[in-house]
């Protein structure tokens, strides 16, 4: 029989994939209280087995006892490190909890009795898709305790367009009607005022921490804009400042959705939050929103910022390891999961609770996907051995389960990666006193494969169609990243396919997909930095890593975690990265085979960067193809960071100073546009060369110019009439290259273009208009913004012969070191 790992510390290396201790699971907390041990046992310890022994022989089945039935409480967190410091940071979460104007939930393994309708976060607000003419949704509530009785969702079209002046918990007793449905049941006949459809809610998950409960929302789209209304009967908010009763826009059945795109929804670790107000961008939505309502809220990533975990965390002795082989040696045993999973649950309760940006939570719609900071910094694109540490797999699982349930109102799997679960199947120390539903899924989602190489679990890509013209589809960027790719092959072959499928079935039904919206984590028409890659990988770079680790020299160039370059990382991440070179240019050409065949324009929506920016693919001008018939011009609105800081105006104009015209390939080309013909206000953020990147806080708007609008003044139409009128003709573009206009949406764009004015979206060519709103002082808490807009044209493209799409690279299989 092999001998423990532990009989041999000095002489054996760890097994990673073997317990941590010697009884193959951690114990029980029940057993933890029968021994009388506050704290788990050294692994390492010899003492005498009599006692588990006892122990094991004791009846250990449960009594059957009924799902409404309040639970006994055994769950009990374990944070690493001494009591007091595990005092100290819940005081500090209370008190910084109290600044923002949220409750928080009792710190926990604080157990009080609850009878489980204090509501501690939500509702969130989710949309999934359009199936005819429905449109469905989901709404999330936390509660404190574990799950009693279900709570009901009350929904009814009209109603009050926002009672936060007056935030109370007294139920409303003035409907008459009342219509009983079940998750996702039918709604009132449309139109039906005061009709009142009773919504169940579903347990996800529950612990006796908290329960997740997700309401079901159908409603029947009618020939104009809806505004629905829903609240809680019964329920009570821990929240002071949270709407008591919620509502939401629906677009009219033959108009597209008015969109809103935001990322890097948070700050960075180190960030002086007080010098940047806090949040106060999403104070303009909000005044934006009850202007002129938007029907979606698409999130690019960075929705929260986790990277606290390692500094006020339970990963601080982990990442205050200096020697890098040792930190990736460490092991994730259940009493760090535990640690890890409670600060990721409390730090989305706080997040996800403060204003403004919980008021919005419930008001508009959302549909997310995910990037690094929604688990840690650079995850996914550091070296592949530091990667697949135990500390690394196991918080990759623990922050996807609240991914899952926090922007997806979707169940988490069972259980994730300890290394004292050595064993297949659900680890059944996750699971006691817990309830977690059935893993399932929704159509609108494209569920890869095969799992991640760091996150265990499978990425949830999303196609779902915004109204009458416009579809999206988003690209899960984290859950299969490495150093050397995005995604796997196949999933990307899975995508279009879906995309090809759900383009062709909107011809046949004489309804086609006009705009076609990628959603990316990370920018894909961005400056190139490959210099900058190939210093910080230069042998020159050897010495300075030398003296890093023997002697601490340029300690603020390197990462905490792998101990190479800080900003590889960084660059690693985007598209433009040199190792996803290959992986950049075959998406590309597939978008445009697409926008070719389906004669949809394609836009693309990234973040990350923490700046403003507007990157076009196009034509190469010696094919003298015009923008309104060339499936190769692609804007990419690039809108980052609605809340972290922007980096320095040094590093924004030396983008600017790398914005040449690239060639992805013999026919197309690729560049910045000339977006900023000022600062916002009256400020001078940037040099007077750089009016393609804008170093300020910024999120973006895009609405149709629907064809049913009533003719404007504004837009292509109106230009070439005025030309005709007068007798010239309109200005050509055709031939012209990427560092000029390259069609009438682009000219005068910036502040004074008719996007950014409240002419957006009022014309009614069937163009996109895109506006960037970008703050214009950070100490104003107000969060004003200027606009900088564009009109993306309309494709109106006979699909040319001999498109050369080329296969996505092979997976390339990481090496140690890589």
């Amino acid at each position: 029989m092999a001998s423990h790992d532990g009989d041999h510390p000095d002489n054996v290396e760890r097994n990673r994939y073997a317990s941590s201790n010697r009884w193959r699971h951690q114990e029980s907390s029940a057993f933890l209280r029968h021994a009388a041990g506050s704290q788990p046992r050294d692994p390492q310890d010899r003492s005498d087995t009599s006692d588990l022994a006892s122990f094991l022989n004791r009846d250990r089945v449960e009594p059957d006892i009924p799902a409404d039935a309040p639970r006994p409480a055994n769950f009990k967190p374990i944070m690493i490190g001494a009591a007091e410091a595990k005092e100290k940071i819940q005081q500090a979460d209370s008190a910084s909890a109290t600044e923002a104007g949220v409750a928080i939930a009792p710190p926990a393994g604080d157990h009080a009795a609850t009878d489980g309708k204090d509501i501690v976060c939500g509702p969130l607000l989710n949309y999934r898709k359009m199936e005819g003419s429905t449109w469905y949704g989901s709404a999330l509530i936390v509660t404190q305790g574990g799950r009693r009785a279900a709570p009901v969702l009350h929904l009814r079209r009209g109603g009050l367009h926002d009672d936060r002046e007056k935030p109370d918990n007294h139920n409303d007793t003035t409907a008459t009607t009342t219509d009983t449905a079940t998750n996702g049941g039918e709604v009132p006949t449309a139109g039906a005022e005061g009709g009142i459809v009773e919504v169940q809610g579903e347990c996800l998950y529950s612990d006796p921490r908290n329960t997740f409960w997700a309401f079901g929302l159908s409603v029947e789209m009618e020939q104009s804009e809806s505004k629905w209304e829903y609240w809680f009967p019964d329920m009570r908010f821990t929240s002071q400042t949270k709407p008591r009763r919620n509502v939401f826009f629906v677009p009219a059945l033959n108009e597209s959705m008015r969109i809103m795109f935001h990322s890097c929804n948070g700050f960075s670790v180190g960030t002086d939050e007080e010098a940047f107000s806090g949040m106060p961008l999403w104070n303009d939505v909000a005044r934006r929103h009850a202007d002129i309502p938007f029907h979606v809220m698409v999130g690019g990533g960075d929705q929260i910022y986790n990277d606290g975990i390692r500094v006020n965390g339970p990963l601080r002795p982990w990442t205050e390891i200096s020697n890098p082989k040792k930190r990736r040696h460490y092991p994730f045993p259940e009493s760090l999961r535990q640690a890890c999973d409670d600060y990721y649950l409390k730090n989305y309760i706080k997040w996800f609770s403060t204003e403004p940006f919980a008021g919005l939570n419930g008001q508009i719609p959302q549909v997310n996907i995910w990037d690094d900071h929604d688990i840690i910094d650079g995850f996914g694109s550091y070296v592949h051995d530091f990667m697949m540490c135990d500390v690394f797999r196991g918080i990759g699982g623990t922050a996807h389960k609240y991914y899952m349930l926090f922007q997806h109102h979707l169940p988490p799997p069972p259980s994730t990666y300890t290394t004292d679960h050595a064993g297949d199947g659900e680890d059944p120390n996750q699971l006691m006193d817990t309830y977690v539903a059935p893993v399932k899924t929704d159509s609108c989602y494209i569920v890869g494969s095969q799992h991640g190489p760091y996150v265990e679990e499978h990425s949830q890509n999303i196609f779902c169609r915004l109204g009458a013209r416009i579809a999206m589809v988003g690209i899960d960027a984290r859950t299969e990243r490495t150093r050397h790719q995005v995604n796997y092959p196949e999933t990307y072959d899975m995508i279009f396919d879906r995309l090809r499928k759900e383009l062709q079935s909107a011809v046949d039904a004489g309804q086609p997909i006009k705009h076609l919206i990628l959603l990316l984590g990370i920018p894909i028409a961005y400056p190139r930095l490959t210099w900058l890659e190939n210093i910080f990988t230069s042998p020159i770079m050897g010495p300075v890593k030398l003296l890093n680790r023997r002697f601490g020299f340029a300690g603020s160039l390197f990462n905490h975690f792998d101990g190479s370059i800080d900003l590889l990382d960084d660059l690693d991440d985007h598209y433009t990265a040199r190792i996803h070179k290959k992986e950049r240019k075959a998406l590309i050409e597939r978008l445009q085979a697409v926008a070719a065949e389906f004669s949809v324009r394609v836009s693309i929506l990234g973040g990350d960067v923490h700046l403003a920016a507007l990157g076009r693919f196009y034509s190469n001008p010696h094919l003298k193809i015009p923008a309104e018939e060339d499936h190769r011009y692609m804007v990419n609105v690039i809108s980052s960071a609605i809340t972290n800081k922007p980096p320095p105006a040094t590093v924004a104009n030396l983008l600017a100073r790398r914005n040449k015209i690239h060639h992805l390939d013999l026919d197309t080309d690729e560049t910045l546009l000339s977006l900023f013909n000022k600062d916002p206000g009256n400020s001078d953020k940037t040099a007077g060369f750089n009016k393609v990147t804008m170093p300020s806080r910024n999120f973006a708007i895009l609405t149709e110019n629907s064809p049913n609008n009533p003719p404007s003044g504004n837009g292509e139409a109106a230009a070439a009439a005025a030309a005709a009128a007068d007798g010239s003709t309109a200005p050509s573009f055709a031939g012209r290259g990427g560092h000029n206009f390259l069609h009438e949406g682009e000219v005068d764009a910036g502040t004074t273009h008719k996007a950014a004015s409240a002419a957006h979206g009022r014309g009614n060519d069937g163009g996109l208009d895109v506006c960037i709103q970008v703050e214009i002082d950070q100490h104003d808490k107000e969060g004003r913004t200027d606009g900088y807009g564009l009109t993306v044209p309309l494709l109106h493209c006979t699909k040319p012969t001999g498109l050369v799409v080329e296969p996505f690279p092979e997976q390339q299989e990481p090496h140690e070191g890589s």
